[in-house]
């Protein structure tokens, strides 16, 4: 991270504090939203199975409002591990836990990272899409993440740029609501072609999951 980078995100911490502080007494705008029990199982072709629920101690830590975690199954049986978190409020100590966090944690080692771009699914020729694309393996196990931070619509790869929209959004909107979405699909084995069908099959299916999210996630 550049010097310039870490001074933004510094004063949009700093900011954040102070409206935190001068909206004290007032109460934060959260949107009315579906709950995510209600979410399609059926996306298209991809058929959902609900995974089951975290335990206690992992739902305190994360500090989630809310919270979606299921394995969706295309026809040729190709699963996507679909999870995302929910925050009200992330002024009152909820905070989204990036999953570049809990990834060393879990025992998985990153092979490459960088930025998936794609044409938005939601509104034709709008501009494109700008996700998190991870590549990450244990032992012979090869998986592809892709994630991303929503609020009020908008859809960001870097965890610095969502603070700062964080920060615009509590001092415009008096709202601190957003969401992580993250999709993983396995990679058959370390060859390119199997990378880049893995790829083309998370594509497909956040092409039918990020027109579903609205009710779910209010702009």
């Amino acid at each position: 991270m550049s010097s310039r980078t870490r001074v933004i995100v510094v004063l949009a911490i700093l900011a954040l504090a102070t409206i935190s502080v001068a909206r004290a007494n007032r109460a934060e705008e959260v949107p009315l939203r579906i709950s995510f029990s209600l979410f399609p199982m059926q996306l298209g072709e991809w058929q959902g199975v609900q995974r089951p629920p975290f335990a206690d101690r992992v739902l305190e830590v994360l500090g989630l409002d809310d919270y979606l975690t299921r394995y969706y199954y295309n026809r040729s049986r190709e699963a996507v591990d679909l999870y995302i978190g929910y925050w009200r409020s992330q002024q009152q100590g909820g905070a989204i836990h990036s999953p570049q966090n809990c990834l060393p944690g879990s025992g998985w080692e990153p092979v490459s990272q960088g930025i998936l771009t794609f044409p938005d699914p939601r509104t034709p020729g709008a501009p494109a899409l700008s996700v998190n694309r991870y590549l990450i393996r244990k032992g012979t196990e090869r998986q592809l993440v892709l994630y991303w931070y929503q609020s009020r619509g908008r859809i960001v790869g870097s965890e610095y740029w969502s603070k700062i929209y964080l920060v615009l959004d509590a001092a415009r909107y008096n709202r601190t609501d957003a969401a992580l979405v993250r999709l993983v699909i396995p990679v058959a084995d370390g060859s390119p072609e199997a990378e880049a069908r893995a790829e083309s099959q998370v594509i497909a299916f956040a092409n039918e999951i990020l027109p579903a999210l609205g009710a779910f996630l209010p702009n």
